[in-house]
């Protein structure tokens, strides 16, 4: 129910992002859906592709520090309060929200996001026991292809 994500450090200065996205599409690496954070001096751009052990294994041969991190991904209602529901049963869990981010894919009236969770087993459980979708890879790889 974990996914892997690649978290890759880049400095904040003109094409420091493309050069990065041009290695993965060179590779034929979709990318299935990014964030981007930044300071000043640096930016880390977080992101999930379908063969994170290749993405990986490209971009830190291109000179690239990239740290692999377990994410979460859940259907969340495309609703007022359907984000608030969720929150609630993590908040009764107690697993902190270290971030998110979006997919752009939506299915059945339902978005899709990309949670870090300080404890994610602990999410995970909380989120089942709650009847909530966490999404797995194979399902994860179909809607994206749909």
């Amino acid at each position: 129910m974990k996914l892997n994500q690649l978290s890759v450090f880049l400095e904040n200065k003109p094409g420091a992002l493309s050069a990065p996205c041009r290695l993965l599409a060179n590779a034929g690496i979709n990318i299935q859906t990014f964030a981007l954070a930044d300071t000043q001096q640096f930016g880390i751009l977080r992101l999930m592709v379908h063969d994170w052990a290749k993405g990986k294994e490209i971009l830190e041969q291109n000179g690239y520090v990239v740290k692999v991190t377990e994410v979460v991904a859940l259907e969340v209602p495309d609703c007022p309060g359907g984000l608030a529901q969720l929150l609630e049963v993590l908040e009764r869990a107690k697993v902190n929200v270290e971030y998110m981010y979006a997919f752009t894919v939506k299915q059945g009236g339902k978005g899709l996001l990309a949670f870090r969770f300080d404890n994610p087993d602990a999410a995970i459980q909380a989120l089942q026991a709650n009847k909530v979708n966490v999404v797995g890879t194979l399902d994860l790889v179909k809607r994206l292809e749909n």
